[in-house]
């Protein structure tokens, strides 16, 4: 009987065992997902950016808030269809009405109107030198969980916040011609950064409680709606807005972009919730790499060697965060 016992409870062991591995795998997948897809959002913001009235548009602030509102925008009505498929639409007012719901708008609005606005200026001033720079919210984001949350790094983690600040100051180290405000942008995607690593905190702590396709939607839809209503009027782009939703080509590709966004915000609180916010961001920060190799590609960018180098640098340091080198080859001696 006590040997039935024994072979019983080191089943069940076993079970729980591949379970918990089958969650981090899944966790991690999301995460490199949502890299991916914050790439291609990325390259048709761009893309979009390219058309009248935007390219044309006065001021440094209109085209990117104006970019960045519509997307969101679309992103969360993608997600209203999406929840609504899935009967989460009665969740989304029942969220707002609890304390982790409150905590989480306070992360919306760093990562929305203040974060993906202050990226898309950089990218706009900068190029695609802003998107790796705009990927060390990764350090942000296990600084702060290290300081909120009491994530506290382990020397593999810290080694790999190390590296990705190598990465990003050797992108800086060459300006690219023709980029007059190459600083401001750099400037720019380190405030998104930073913004995004508050944004990881927040989103790791009502994540963990609030259905993360619910916590998304949100996101986008409230990002949207207050760079629409209020950020929008307030730099004086009223009138672009309108002229972009008129000439409908650009809208399209922001519609698309919204679609690439929404997916890959839904991965990213999904992989923070299931991981933790440093693995989850780490992994997201992949789209450093994505949207450098996009914009080449796709958008004729100047790859450069400092920018090469530095792309690789900060990718090699969010896998160091993310995972111990050191078991793969484990994994294959076993």
């Amino acid at each position: 009987m006590e040997s039935g016992k024994n072979i019983s409870c080191v089943s069940v062991d076993v079970k729980m065992e591949d379970a918990k591995k089958g969650f981090r795998v899944k966790g991690i997948s999301n995460g490199i997902i949502s890299g991916i897809t914050y790439g291609i959002y990325s390259t048709l913001v761009v893309v979009a950016s390219g058309y009248d009235p935007l390219i044309s548009a006065a001021g440094f602030l209109a085209a990117p808030f104006v970019c960045s509102g519509l997307n969101d925008f679309f992103a969360g009505i993608f997600l209203l269809f999406y929840n609504a498929k899935h009967g989460r639409l009665k969740e989304l007012t029942r969220t707002l009405q609890t304390k982790p719901g409150k905590l989480l708008v306070i992360g919306f609005l760093l990562g929305g109107p203040i974060a993906n606005g202050a990226y898309l200026v950089g990218l706009a001033m900068a190029g695609a030198y802003a998107i790796p720079i705009s990927a060390t919210c990764s350090l942000f984001g296990a600084l702060f969980s290290w300081i909120f949350l009491k994530q506290k790094p382990t020397a593999r983690i810290v080694l790999g916040m190390v590296v990705v600040v190598a990465g990003a100051i050797t992108i800086n180290l060459v300006k690219p011609e023709g980029a007059p405000n190459f600083t401001l942008g750099i400037i720019c995607a380190l405030i998104a950064a930073i913004a995004w690593g508050l944004e990881g905190v927040f989103s790791s702590f009502g994540g963990a409680m609030i259905d993360t396709d619910v916590a998304v939607n949100l996101r986008q839809l409230i990002s949207g709606l207050v760079v629409l209503i209020i950020v929008v009027p307030a730099v004086g782009a009223f009138n672009l807005l309108f002229g972009t939703l008129a000439a409908v080509t650009p809208v399209l590709w922001l519609v698309l972009s919204g679609l690439s966004a929404a997916v890959s915000f839904l991965t990213w609180y999904k992989a923070n919730a299931m991981v933790g916010t440093a693995i989850g961001m780490s992994l997201n920060v992949t789209y450093a790499f994505w949207g450098v190799l996009f914009s080449v590609i796709f958008l004729g960018q100047t790859l450069t060697p400092t920018m090469v180098i530095g792309s690789v640098i900060i990718v090699i340091g969010a896998i160091l965060v993310t995972m111990n080198p050191l078991d793969l080859f484990k994994k294959g001696e076993e």
